[in-house]
């Protein structure tokens, strides 16, 4: 592992106790729980501790599954709960009294389960005692999705065999980088939570998340080959993530059944190399592709995970004990939605005066990454109470924080506050610009960007031709980024020529 660690975005995570509910809940979990409930105190089993089939049967009902895709739910759920502790299997060594035992099927026990110690945990244990027992479960799971159909590998197996031999390095399997495909687009999907591109409310499309695995990201146009490829992909996560949804990491629409064609054996997007969304008629329907988004307690498992795995992935509330130095210089990188939270955990912890005064201490200073301090301060200041007024009244004299402790004043309608100079307003409008300048990421930030230049010019007649004296460390690199911006080319020729007589200035 590298020195540097890779390091993800903050996402926000209900409380242990809500998420230990929504394991309790979650379809497998529960079914693996009832079952462990109806083992009791001991209940024959086969050679591996599986149930019979007069008792697969039986426990189908008790779950109240008892369509044709029934017991092979229920086996699955059996098979959780030995995984787990929840039921302990005993085998029994005296073969004399297993054949004797043989129930009317003609099924031979072969030992007993019962309840195991595990299933205590679910009542009495804690919030952290359950999710780590459901952790355990979903790695099983999760190695279950990423393994082949045994049907394939038995169709597999006998197709390349020789004289009957069996040639099993002519499997087209690899079970890490199978482990590893499936990771990364469970890494993904955490990616585009965390950057607020995808919830249970705003699912990710299956095209867009295995062209996410497979197209290069300097590939303008896929080829018919890696749409190909896009198209296997989407079959593989679509068998993937039907297996994971009872687990309650995802909420999950299938492929519609109608668009995928059967070809050698082998299931396909029907005209796979026209499958993509942004390659669909207007009026297609791309939910039929199949939606996938990540749960709360998903998103708590790939954590989980990406922890184990070294990587960095902090999560909201983090920082709430953290100082105001810390807290300015994380807030910029944050998404929006994840910065505000972290900032109102962290005032909860601070009386607003204090914290107030600590922040402004901290978004001082000319180095290049004072901008978004002083905008992160702003924003965190937004949400404290009038008990800060006192701090940034200290604060309207200040060079730095002058302009914002003034912006903080007015809004809240307190007037008896001098009004700042024009260098004043010239100085904190560069230095907004600079914030959002370095912060900008996405083209809805560029957007944004945009839209602020433009207000700016049409608000501050002959803006350039003081603009450019700002004794600002950012002044250049603003006006040449507003020459760029600017759609009005005499606006953005005037921004050009400030930046070139800023940097001569310096």
């Amino acid at each position: 592992m590298s020195a540097e660690r890779p390091t993800m975005p903050p996402v926000r995570l209900p409380s242990d106790a809500e998420l230990a509910r929504d394991a309790l809940s979650a379809p497998l979990f529960a079914r693996a729980a009832r079952l462990a409930r109806w083992a009791g105190e001991g209940t024959p089993v086969g050679r591996d501790g599986e149930l019979l089939a007069g008792q697969l049967h039986t426990a189908a009902c008790l779950l109240g599954l008892d369509d044709e895709n029934g017991t092979g739910y229920t086996a699955e759920a059996w098979q959780l709960a030995l995984d787990t502790g929840l039921v302990e299997f005993t085998e029994d060594p005296d073969a004399e009294q297993a054949l004797e035992a043989a129930d009317a099927t003609g099924d031979e026990p072969a030992g007993t389960a019962a309840a195991g110690e595990e299933l205590a945990t679910l009542t009495s244990g804690s919030p952290q005692d359950v999710l780590e027992l459901w952790l355990g479960g979903l790695e099983t799971v999760l190695a279950d999705a990423a393994a082949p159909d045994l049907a394939d590998l038995v169709d597999q197996l006998t197709g390349s065999a020789e004289d009957g031999d069996l040639d099993l390095d002519a499997l087209d399997w690899n079970p890490e980088e199978e482990a590893d495909f499936l990771d990364g687009v469970l890494g993904n999907l955490y990616l585009l939570t965390a950057l607020e591109q995808g919830s249970p409310e705003r699912p990710v499309p299956l095209p867009a998340l295995a062209a996410s695995m497979i197209v290069p990201d300097d590939m303008d146009e896929p080829t018919d080959e890696v749409l190909e490829e896009v198209s296997e992909a989407m079959m593989r996560l679509d068998d993937q993530f039907r297996i994971l949804e009872p687990t309650g990491i995802v909420h999950y629409r299938p492929v519609d059944e109608s668009l995928i064609e059967v070809v050698d054996g082998e299931g396909h997007i029907k005209e796979s190399v026209d499958g993509i969304p942004s390659d669909l008629p207007e009026d297609e329907d791309v939910s039929r592709y199949g939606m996938v988004a990540l749960t709360p307690l998903g998103l708590f498992a790939v954590r989980a995970r990406m922890l184990d795995a070294g990587i960095d992935a902090p999560a909201v509330g983090d920082l709430a004990e953290a100082g105001a130095d810390e807290l300015l210089a994380a807030l910029p990188h944050h998404p929006r939605g994840a910065a505000h939270a972290e900032a109102r955990l962290w005032l909860e912890r601070r009386g607003d005066l204090d914290a107030a005064r600590e922040l402004l201490a901290a978004a001082r200073g000319d180095d290049p990454e004072s901008p978004g301090r002083r905008l992160a301060c702003q924003q965190v200041l937004a949400l404290a109470g009038p008990e800060a007024e006192p701090a940034l009244r200290e604060a309207v004299t200040d060079p730095h924080l002058g302009g914002l402790a003034r912006v903080w004043l007015a809004e809240r309608g307190i007037t008896d506050v001098p009004e700042p100079d024009a260098a004043t307003v010239l100085w904190l409008t560069v230095d907004t610009i600079a914030a959002q300048l370095d912060s900008a990421t996405t083209e809805e930030d560029e957007e944004d960007l945009r839209e602020l230049a433009e207000s700016v010019v049409s608000r501050h007649g002959g803006f350039f031709d003081a603009a450019w004296k700002v004794d600002h460390p950012a002044t250049g690199d603003v006006l040449e980024a507003m020459g760029r911006l600017l759609a009005d080319k005499t606006a953005a020729k005037q921004a050009r020529k400030a930046a070139f007589k800023a940097r001569s200035r310096a």
